[in-house]
């Protein structure tokens, strides 16, 4: 099962999908917003989406067992997309490992619905999209799936994918061992967001261009007021 575009909605079968506006905010992991912001700041140079090979964030090695990386066909009416990467941490939440074979093949028609579409709307889009799904454990605890997509264009097609993936359980520890797959309980989700508004990223303790910046100078009796335009 693929899904399809039509004046703006996303139809996976006979299910329709819409997607919120979203600030860069709405992604609440640490480890996340460090990714999605260093993609932020490739994207502000020309407003689009940037080569993978340009993309370095700091710690990368630290986060490369929730990091699925993929390549994108898009010589098709729905974009194909193929997984490059084993040996993941989520690889034990779908039970094996899946480098070479199509997403969707590698997930199974149960949960085409549920994933795809956020695929398809970062491809689609060119854009950021995240998504937090909840899902139970073969134990019956909610674990919280929080995926954030980041697409990357090579010629001015989106080329690659690659997606962060972290769990979190409220009530602590939970196995990922086929989380995916483990019970007849299908994903639920909680959230779905392309990330399309403030797609920049200002450094923490920076004052912006242009801001105003007053001193003030209480020595003596007299308060000295001086006002400066950073540029």
């Amino acid at each position: 099962m693929r899904g399809f575009y039509t004046s703006g909605i996303l139809y996976v079968g006979n299910i329709v999908l819409d997607f919120a506006s979203a600030a860069p905010s709405v992604v609440k992991s640490i480890r996340q917003r460090d990714l999605l912001n260093t993609w932020l700041r490739l994207y502000a140079r020309e407003q689009t989406a940037p080569a993978i090979w340009e993309y370095q964030p700091a710690r990368l090695e630290e986060e490369l067992s929730d990091l699925i990386y993929y390549t994108v066909d898009s010589s098709t009416p729905t974009p194909r997309l193929t997984i490059q990467s084993e040996g993941t941490r989520i690889s034990r939440a779908y039970g094996h490992t899946g480098k070479g074979v199509l997403l969707d093949e590698y997930i199974g028609p149960r949960l085409v619905p549920f994933v795809m579409p956020v695929y398809y709307e970062c491809v689609g889009r060119g854009l950021p999209v995240y998504s937090v799904a909840d899902l139970d454990d073969i134990y019956g605890r909610i674990v919280a799936y929080e995926r954030l997509l980041l697409p990357f264009q090579s010629e001015g097609k989106i080329c690659h994918v690659i997606a962060s993936l972290k769990t979190f359980c409220e009530d602590g520890g939970f196995e990922i061992k086929n989380l995916m797959r483990g019970n007849d309980a299908l994903p639920r989700p909680k959230l779905r967001a392309v990330i399309d508004r403030d797609l920049f990223h200002r450094a923490p303790g920076r004052i912006a261009p242009a801001e105003l910046v007053e001193f003030v100078d209480q020595r003596g009796s007299a308060v000295t007021t001086e006002i400066i335009e950073l540029n």
